[in-house]
């Protein structure tokens, strides 16, 4: 059976499809590499910074319970004191803040990209439908997100006990030293817990990321059909494109038809060829094809040249050399220079007025053969 009567998604997500998931906001992400990456810099914030911020923290306890008899005089001046040590606390803490800060912003581009859009945040009421939300609940994605919950869960816990359990010893000694180094030591022994913790959530967020990338590829793929019909979306049907070269035909012929009643003269075939020549002295280099066709069309340039008292010359080698070898709005080859000039010094030797349909005219064409339709 084929994929596209089973509806398989076996078809790699064509580049339209991507740019247009991105706008709806639906690009790979992996929450658990955010979360592992913010928190490991913090760790590391915390660990490079940490004896500057004790102390800095120290310093500010301090000075926060050092008691000023003037604020008994002006108590207004408490509020001034708040906001002072506020900000002392800021600019304390302010680097770890700025690279957790960092790391939040970085994260999400590690896979998948940034990405910002608007369509995410307009409201979809099919989310607050009951139904459709309990089918959320007990399906296979909420479950894999239930088991992707426990295994962290049980990764981070397993850490955290093995850590505390391997130091046991020195939370028994806490009990039996002084209060200041017991402070010390609980306080260093937590932060190392919580660095190994960190290292099994990073753990977790290298199993989960991969996962992350694989599950979106998996859900952008398309079927057979799908990657058909968006080619012909994007190429355009066949009919519609025939349509439309028609269109840009006859759009093409018509411009050409207003060229023939400023034309200097139409060398025919005289019945199969026809085509309009003019020359600007002093403006164009050499003389131009301005309309040509055959058939038909050679029929409609001569009526037209007629209406406008274009001259009609008969040369028949002529025109069917100027037919086939000069495109539409070109200068005619040097080699028919001689011939063409022939036929325009024939023109001008006619006065204004003459009749202006004439007899057939010989000119010279090189490697010109007689025409079977003159």
């Amino acid at each position: 059976m084929s994929g596209d009567s089973t509806q398989d998604k076996t078809e790699k997500a064509t580049p339209k499809r991507e740019r247009e998931a991105r706008k709806k906001g639906n690009v790979a992400r992996s929450r658990e590499l955010s979360t592992a990456l913010t928190v490991g810099v913090s760790m590391i914030g915390i660990i490079s910074l940490g004896h500057k911020l004790a102390g800095q923290g120290l310093a500010l306890m301090r000075e926060s319970l050092r008691f000023d008899a003037a604020l008994l005089e002006d108590p207004t001046r408490v509020i001034g004191m708040l906001f002072l040590r506020l900000s002392d606390a800021l600019i304390a803490i302010a680097p770890l803040l700025g690279a957790s800060l960092l790391a939040a912003l970085i994260a999400p581009a590690l896979i998948g990209g940034w990405n910002f859009s608007a369509q995410a945040f307009q409201p979809q009421f099919s989310r607050i439908n009951p139904l459709k939300g309990l089918a959320r609940m007990v399906s296979s994605t909420a479950l894999v997100e239930l088991g992707k919950s426990l295994l962290k869960f049980s990764v981070i816990g397993a850490v955290g006990w093995l850590y505390i359990w391997g130091h046991r010893n020195d939370l028994m000694e806490l009990a039996r030293i002084d209060t200041a180094s017991a402070i010390a030591q609980a306080l260093s022994l937590s932060l190392w817990c919580l660095v190994w913790m960190t290292g099994g959530l990073m753990l977790v967020a290298a199993v989960d990321a991969p996962y992350q990338w694989w599950k979106h590829s998996k859900e952008m793929r398309m079927t057979k059909k799908e990657v058909r019909d968006e080619m012909k979306e994007s190429d355009g049907r066949p009919e519609v494109k025939a349509k439309i070269r028609q269109l840009q035909h006859q759009m093409a012929r018509a411009r050409m038809m207003e060229k023939v009643a400023g034309a200097d003269v139409v060398i025919t075939n005289p019945t199969h060829y026809a085509v309009a020549i003019k020359y600007s002295a002093g403006k164009m280099r050499a003389p131009m094809v301005v309309a040509k066709g055959a058939g038909v069309i050679a029929a409609a340039i001569r009526e037209l040249a007629t209406q406008h008292k274009v001259a009609l010359v008969s040369a028949p080698p002529l025109a069917r050399a100027l037919y086939r070898s000069v495109e539409l709005d070109k200068e005619i080859p040097s080699q028919l220079y001689q011939a063409v000039a022939a036929v325009l010094t024939y023109l001008y030797q006619l006065k204004a007025g003459a009749a202006r349909t004439t007899p057939d005219f010989t000119a010279p064409v090189p490697g010109g053969e007689p025409d079977p339709d003159a």
